[in-house]
């Protein structure tokens, strides 16, 4: 089995640097092509073969599934769990707004006071991927998801100190491929 995991396509918000957790954004026209960029990378490959998507419900991340599933046939499981992180009050700041680097290190305090804990990201998304482990074993598996949730998804397979995940960041569109053994 293999999981693939991949960040949705531009926003706005990122064209800006500025972070985007739970507001619930569309792609821009750049998000558009790199979907559809995407989405042709895996037809045209002899050594991508994907057999389901599971995506965030989230529009950005849907619509990147959409363009991915509609060029390779695919059908679209959405998962609530692969939802963006809640940064809290850091939502729509500057990505070098004061604290927020080292916020990303405390993993058992509130994102931005008010949003979630990497501890309490991890629980989500460590138990989406054993899930997905499980009910789609011998299966490959694409995950379309967030920038904090690709970090969380990197941990689940690779070692990684705190200083390494504060720092660890995922392209719009860019595809990883985790074997997990099965």
């Amino acid at each position: 089995m293999k999981i693939y995991s991949t960040r949705h396509g531009q926003t706005d918000y990122n064209k800006n640097d500025l972070i985007l957790g739970t507001t619930d954004m569309e792609l821009n026209e750049t998000g558009l092509a790199q979907a559809a960029e995407l989405a042709e990378k895996i037809r045209s490959s002899e050594d991508i073969k994907i057999d389901i998507i599971i995506s965030s419900p989230m529009k950005r991340a849907k619509k990147t599934a959409e363009i991915v599933a509609a060029a390779n046939g695919l059908e679209i499981v959405t998962d609530e769990r692969l939802r963006e992180w809640d940064y809290g009050r850091y939502e729509g700041m500057h990505r070098t707004a004061e604290g927020f680097h080292e916020n990303k290190l405390e993993f058992g305090v509130k994102m931005g006071e008010t949003g979630e804990s990497l501890l309490e990201l991890a629980h989500r998304v460590y138990s989406a991927i054993d899930d997905i482990k499980g009910s789609y074993s011998g299966m490959n598996v694409l995950l379309v998801s967030h920038g904090g949730i690709c970090r969380v998804i990197e941990t689940y397979f690779n070692r990684m100190t705190a200083e390494q995940f504060s720092n660890w960041f995922m392209g719009n569109c860019q595809l990883l491929e985790y074997n997990t053994g099965e």
